[in-house]
């Protein structure tokens, strides 16, 4: 079987109440960030926004997952997940229950803030290192 080009290709290999699970995610992704583009990547469901992955999603034969693609957001919402199985990086939840769309919302603006932050990395590409070397004589 050819691998999935498309999400709705992706949404067509699942059974159907795996299939309208991940439609109602995917539904309330697209409403907390419009101007997001679906993709597929890593064989899984994706949005990317800006170019950057935002969101990730997928069926398994038990469960299905949201991977918000930081593992620092499902840490900082902790509280807000303590009804899902979670680990670094993913939050699993049961086939015919989606996730509600306030903690997809939620998820999802945490991911815009992240991406949108500057990190030390990017902060210290823009400043030149101090010259350490002495002039030779």
């Amino acid at each position: 079987m050819a691998r999935p080009r498309t999400i709705d290709e992706y949404l067509a290999t699942l059974d159907d109440d795996a299939r309208r699970t991940l439609e109602s995610v995917r539904a309330s992704i697209r409403k907390a960030a419009p101007k997001a583009e679906e993709t597929i990547s890593y064989g899984f469901p994706a949005v990317r926004l800006n170019g950057k992955l935002l969101a990730c999603f997928r069926g398994a034969s038990a469960h299905c997952s949201y991977h918000p693609m930081s593992g620092r957001i499902v840490a900082a919402n902790r509280a807000a997940l303590s009804g899902y199985d979670t680990s670094a990086g993913t939050i699993r939840f049961p086939i015919g229950t989606p996730l509600p769309a306030r903690i997809v919302r939620l998820l999802v603006n945490a991911r815009i803030a992240e991406m949108d932050a500057p990190t030390a990395k990017k902060r210290a590409a823009k400043t030149p290192a101090p010259a350490t070397r002495r002039p030779r004589r």
